[in-house]
């Protein structure tokens, strides 16, 4: 019988058990014929001392019983009677033990050949020792500030980013070690820059201002600090602003600066911070006897977290200045701001710009402010829902204070009323220089109330009105009075819809005036005619006015030649800078201007500087 015969089995799906299984384990040899063997011939695996010897059959027990005619489990009467039927012989055991022997050794060869070959491929091509960056995830592949020897070695491109990437950390480590002050804003060199970095502040004795905001540093790299900080004496400035730190990197930050005895200076504004950062900070300032200055701009810190800088206030004697614009104090935060502020000697500076405080928070502030036991010589209020209730608390203080330099109530709704409450206030008041009053809803009447101050208040350096609509009348009122009175150098009008016709006042005021030297009469609707206006009066000798700004205004080509024509001829004229940005100038307008800038130069060497 042929080989074939024995192995080619008919399948069938076994339902019961999801696989397949044989439909019959016998067929006679007559069915057998024509039909392909479900196996191929096989080159002898064996040398020829070996084919003549015999091998141990590996054919299952059940199978070589039934194949043999013996008897099995499952009853060898029935297989007989079915042979029988069929008139077939049993099978001899001879071809199947000399076809068993030839196939068994056959198949462990091949398993013995794929072994072999697996650990071949495994010795000849190792597997990476470090991860590729598909199974790290980055996206960046080189960008890895890791400096031990033979680690990270990227190829390609890969490798030019990150030898560049460690050049420019190598420009930078000089740059701490050469100057004082190092501006490394915005480089993005991540925790690991700041980890070399940091190493060259250990003991440097150069750099004290640094500058690291805006380079991607989180709370894991301020580690790098730890041990830098508490021996370096020199830096005196930090910092950290624009980094994502949170409070985390507050915590860490804090707990190093504890033992430093040299950074006057810490800046970590727009960090992510929050009440549990702010707690930290003051914990700090409890312990902490030389920050002068900390700056917490644009963080997310709520009244809780300025209850805590308001204990620390309590028990520090040298803070100066502290910085807390754009957060979210509210009126409880200002309450609680200003018992700590009561009882702290050394505070000057308080910056509490959009808090939302409004005229309960101011209530309490001011409160406290007037209690102080020590100087404040700067307050910035600005954009703090402050109305005029709140503007009788602001004036009430402006009255007592005797250190007050510089105000500022800039973006609140103080309107007329509070305008008129502040100008009585400022009737008393000789120590403030600066006010600001831009953005208040303050009309003519109460730019009449602010200049009537000015006649006898000559303290008064600099006062914004922008953003105003004080109209013509308003202009009017404060030139009358800006003409022989008054000590006021700067003045900003900007938005204040005065048009052609308060640029007449102004101009007029401008021929008598001898303090001013900053106007800023940006968006008010000037046109040719308030320019030619003004053209007039530069003509006139004017020493003291220097810097005159009139973007916005609508201005042609024929207010630019008047303008060039001034310049041109008043010699002594003091103009050194003249913004027309945002006109409608046309090249005939510009090159007017600049011709009478080059005519200025030719005649005096004096250099105007002209911005269209």
């Amino acid at each position: 019988m042929e080989p074939s015969a024995l192995f080619s089995y008919s399948f069938k799906p076994d339902l019961r058990a999801g696989a397949f299984a044989p439909a019959s384990y016998s067929r006679s040899a007559h069915q057998l014929q024509g039909q392909k063997p479900l196996f191929f011939p096989l080159p002898h695996p064996f040398p020829a001392r070996m084919r003549g010897r015999r091998f141990v059959a590996l054919v299952p027990r059940a199978a070589s019983e039934v194949l043999d005619g013996g008897p099995s489990r499952s009853g060898g009467g029935g297989r007989r009677v079915y042979r029988q039927s069929q008139a077939v012989r049993g099978l001899p055991s001879g071809p199947v033990k000399e076809i068993a022997s030839f196939v068994a050794p056959a198949g462990a060869f091949l398993a013995v050949t794929f072994v072999l070959w697996k650990v071949v491929e495994r010795v000849l091509v190792p597997k990476p020792k470090y991860p590729t960056s598909a199974e790290t995830g980055s996206s960046l592949p080189g960008i890895k500030w890791s400096f031990a020897p033979g680690t990270n070695l990227p190829s390609g491109n890969s490798l030019k980013i990150e030898r560049e990437s460690r050049q420019r950390l190598n420009e930078f480590a000089k740059e701490l070690r050469s100057f004082r002050s190092v501006d490394m804003s915005g480089r993005n060199f991540g925790d690991d820059g700041l980890f070399f970095l940091a190493e060259g502040l250990g003991y440097n004795q150069n750099a004290e201002e640094v500058n690291f905001s805006g380079n991607g540093i989180t709370a894991v790299g301020l580690k790098a600090f730890d041990g830098i900080l508490q021996t370096n004496i020199v830096l005196k400035t930090l910092n950290l602003s624009g980094n994502a730190i949170g409070d985390e990197g507050a915590k860490c930050l804090s707990d190093i600066l504890m033992g430093n005895a040299g950074i006057q200076k810490l800046q970590l504004n727009s960090t992510g911070l929050g009440d549990e950062g702010a707690r930290a900070i003051a914990e700090m300032l409890k312990k902490n006897s030389t920050l002068r200055v900390l700056e917490l701009n644009n963080n997310m810190i709520d009244y809780t977290g300025f209850a805590s800088l308001a204990g620390a206030l309590l028990e520090n004697n040298a803070i100066r200045s502290i910085h807390l614009n754009g957060n979210y104090g509210g009126p409880l935060g200002a309450a609680s701001l200003a018992k700590g502020i009561e009882g702290n000697k050394s505070l000057r500076e308080l910056h509490l710009h959009g808090n939302d405080i409004g005229n309960e928070g101011i209530r309490a502030l001011m409160s406290g402010l007037s209690a102080h036991r020590g100087k404040i010589t700067l307050l910035d209020i600005g954009n703090n829902d402050i109305g005029s209730k709140g503007a009788f608390h602001v004036a009430e203080f402006i009255k007592k204070t005797k250190s007050l330099l510089w105000l500022n109530l800039y973006m609140n709704d103080i309107g007329d009323e509070g305008a008129e409450r502040i100008a009585d206030a400022l009737k008393l008041n000789r120590t403030i220089t600066t006010v600001d009053l831009g953005g208040n809803n303050i009309h003519a009447s109460g730019a009449s109330a602010i200049a009537s101050v000015l006649k006898d208040n000559s303290t008064i350096t600099t006062l914004e009105l922008g953003y105003n609509p004080i109209g013509p009348d308003g202009a009017k009122a404060l030139c009358e009075v800006l003409k022989f009175h008054g000590k006021i150098e700067t003045l900003k009008l900007g938005w204040c819809q005065i048009g052609p016709k308060g640029a007449e006042y102004i101009a007029d005021c401008l021929k008598y005036n001898t303090t001013l030297s900053t106007l800023d009469l940006r968006a008010n609707g000037l046109g040719d005619d308030g320019a030619i206006c003004l053209a007039r009066s530069l003509k006139i000798v004017n020493e003291a006015l220097t810097s005159l700004d009139l973007g916005f205004n609508e201005i042609r080509d024929k207010g630019a030649f008047a303008l060039a024509q001034a310049l041109k001829a008043n010699e002594d004229l003091a103009v050194t800078s003249l913004n027309l940005a945002s006109n409608f100038l046309t090249k005939y307008g510009q090159v007017a201007l600049t011709e009478a800038q080059d005519h200025v130069y030719e005649m005096s060497e004096k250099e105007i500087n002209i911005y269209f």
